[in-house]
Order: C-alpha cells, then structure tokens, then sequence
C-alpha cells in the first residue's frame, strides 16, 4: 500500500520538471482507464477540445494579502463530467520562459514547490476550475502565471499576470552615488523592506511621474533610469522622454544606485517627537518602547503613497537617513511636487522618528 503514495508522489514531480507536447492531427486522444474500473488502460478518442482561459486583465494585490489567480477550464464541444486531470502552474520569467515551478495537482491531491510551499493551493469551486491560491503575498510574487491543464495526450495553458499595488524610489547608500553592484543593490533594497524592481515597475512609475537622473539597478541586471522632462545631464535635451537603458552591466564590476520597489503595507507607519529631538539610537528606542520597530525606507514610501502620509518634519529612518513624506506641497515643506524628501545621512543632529508597527 506505501507504492501508491510513492508513485503519486513522483507523478507530480515528473509534471513539475517539464511538460510534453501531444503530436495533433485533427483529434484528441486521451488516456484513460476504462469503464469496467478494473486498472486495464485504453485509448480513448473524442472530438473535444481541451480550453484554458485565465484572466485578461491583470490581477493586482498587495504584500501580505491572499490572492486568486483564476483559471476555468472546459471543452468544446461539452463531454459532461471528466475524468481526474491534471493541473500545474509555473512562475515565467517576462520572456514567458519558465522560472520556477509553483504547484501541481492530480484530483485532490498538490504539492507546492520552493517559496510556494505552505503558501499555494488549487481552488475547485466548480467542475472546471483549476484556480491558483496564494496567501501571505511576497514583493518577489509579483510576474506572470501560467496555468497548465493535461488531460491525457491534451496539455494547453494560459497566462495570467500578477501585479503588485507598490512605488518604486532610487536608493543611495551612505557612501553616495554609485557605489552598489547588482548583489550589493539587491541587498540594500532588501534592508528597506523591499525588493530590486523590475522593468515593469519602473515603467508604471515613470508613468505615474518618476523623473530620476541616476542609474540604478534592475532585477533582471540591467541598469536603467526614468526621464520625464529631457535636459542635457540625463541623456540629452533632444531625446524623448521615457527609459534610458545602459542595458546589462557586470553584476560584480559594475556600480550603480539602486531602484527598488515597496508594497502597500499591512501595519502603520507614525511619527513621534520630543521637544528636544532624539539622536538614531534614542529614536529607535522610543519605538520599541511605543511596542513598534523604527521604519525603513520602502515602508516610509509606502505610507506616503497608499496611506496618505503627510508630514513637514523630518525623522529619523533605519537606515540612518532623515526624511519626510509630503503629500500636499505648502510653504516651507520643500518642492512644489509631491514626494519624500531627504535630508540624506546626517551623523550628527537631533530629530523626530518614523515608527512602524503591525496591525
């Protein structure tokens, strides 16, 4: 009785490791056990024909959230109740070739696979539902999902998209401009609660109004910088506004700044003050003591984006940097644009601090 959990076990890491592709020449064989139940197999040969549809339109969540991919499934014409069929989804890279496997089901039973793990589960609310549940949503979740449906010799997918509700802001270390490799950026953006952002992100925020003359890195290893109003520092005053790419650079050799991209929060970011200003380690004590952790740099970003943050006095951060998020410009609170100001890295100075703390 262990050889059928074992077998099963290595069908679904067989499903995970590739696909194959049935030769087509007008019908559908499928096989099947056949109707007398007995374990004997046969071909079986029908006109139906296997259709995956996902949705068009992307599907947006946030850093934390649980969320559904949907994915239905039917034939064409309709054969009425089928048999056990099998279905996995694969994380793509944005070329559509496959970066790591997530999940694969037969019937009932699924396993998931890497960061998926106790986090991805199918969804079968209906005969022909094949849904893709993910919980406790990662920045690095965001991408593209294909859904997989294999019945018999028949294997067709779709593509659905999964899109982070999130900013991206450049990031300078304390040593200035330009001194992170690839490995190093994606560190940094780790420390501030958030991830290296990718072409995509950094396009969506170019058309939000992101104008940023320094290069930074890329997820992919590329290194690139937004450009809404042309002028000569930044490429030139007779290009078109939009991306300037120096394309993919030495992820060892090469340095550059960073662009990294922070999620919609689940907790709060807040200000506190005393009359007198706190020094870096007096500030990240005073949050600890409000039961709260001093607030990194994407979470502040965050707060000022989806949460409203708005205030023209400025604290200190993790990192050791002193900022201030501005949502209505006035008088004495910087320039005539929205946004997060920065006073850089002071090491000497007294100021307020941003608190974070989970709901």
């Amino acid at each position: 009785m262990l050889l059928l959990p074992l077998l099963l076990k290595a069908t679904l890491l067989h499903l995970a490791s590739g696909s194959y592709h049935p030769f087509y020449n007008g019908f559908y064989y499928n096989h099947i056990m056949n109707d007398d139940g007995n374990g004997q197999d046969k071909d079986y040969l029908n006109g139906a024909r296997l259709v995956v549809e996902t949705s068009r339109d992307p599907v947006y969540s946030y850093s934390g959230a649980n969320v559904t991919l949907p994915c239905h499934y039917h034939y064409e014409p309709d054969q009425g109740p089928k048999r056990k069929i099998r279905i996995k989804w694969s994380k793509l890279r944005d070329d559509y070739t496959k970066e790591q496997d997530v999940l694969v089901a037969i019937g009932k039973t699924s396993m998931a696979f890497g960061d998926f793990k106790g986090r991805a589960h199918i969804r079968q609310a209906s005969q022909h539902e094949a849904s893709l549940v993910i919980s406790d949503v990662r920045l690095k979740d965001d991408g593209k999902y294909r859904c997989e449906v294999i019945d018999g010799l028949e294997d067709e997918n779709d593509v659905v998209d999964l899109r982070l509700q999130g900013i991206v802001f450049p990031y300078q270390p304390p040593r200035g401009q330009y001194r992170l490799n690839f490995h190093e950026a994606e560190q940094v953006c780790q420390d501030q609660g958030a991830i290296l952002a990718n072409f995509n992100q950094l396009f969506q925020a170019w058309s939000e109004g992101l104008d940023w003359c320094n290069a930074g890195w890329l997820a992919d290893g590329t290194v690139q910088y937004p450009i809404r109003q042309p002028r000569k520092p930044c490429g030139g005053v007779h290009l078109a506004p939009g991306i300037r790419s120096y394309g993919p650079r030495h992820r060892h050799l090469h340095r550059f700044d960073a662009f990294c991209f922070s999620s919609a929060l689940k907790g709060e970011v807040f200000y506190l003050d005393r009359l007198a200003g706190m020094t870096l380690e007096e500030a990240k004590q005073s949050c600890q003591d409000a039961g709260a952790e001093i607030a990194r740099v994407g979470q502040l970003y965050s707060a000022w984006k989806f949460q409203g943050l708005d205030r023209c006095t400025a604290g200190w951060l993790a990192d050791g940097s002193v900022r201030y998020p501005i949502v209505t410009p006035r008088a004495n609170c910087g320039p005539a644009e929205p946004g997060v100001r920065s006073f850089g890295f002071p090491r000497k100075g007294r100021f307020g601090v941003f608190c974070y703390r989970e709901r």
